[in-house]
């Protein structure tokens, strides 16, 4: 059975750092495509990041130089690294990856960037 885990969450202030994790059971993560997308408060999700199996990074406009999303294959782990937090990046963050087929996403986990 294929589940994600994500964590990390918390408060932060304006200018901060967050590192959020998203841990695969049931899966091998470096044979698939991982993205994190977010939801803020009365808005749709949206992508944030993308790490394909090659190692490829993409990154959304407004996130491009403060996100870096990162694999780490012997953890089978993909970490979203977030600085220059803004308040604008509070929302629900979700790891999302297609296995199968099948759409996957991780139980969410809340940042809140107060300033």
């Amino acid at each position: 059975q294929v589940q994600l885990v994500d964590s990390g969450g918390g408060l932060v202030q304006a200018g901060g750092s967050l590192r959020l994790s998203c841990t695969a059971h049931g899966i091998v993560f470096r044979n698939n495509d991982m993205a994190w997308y977010r939801q803020a408060p009365g808005m749709q999700r949206e992508w944030v990041a993308g790490l394909s199996s090659y190692g490829t990074t993409n990154y959304a406009d407004s996130v491009k130089g403060r996100f870096t999303i990162v694999r780490d294959k012997t953890r089978e782990t993909v970490y979203l690294e977030m600085n220059t937090l803004k308040p604008e990046d509070t929302g629900v963050y979700n790891c999302y990856s297609l296995v199968g087929g099948y759409d996957y996403w991780g139980q969410g986990t809340q940042v809140t960037v107060f300033s």
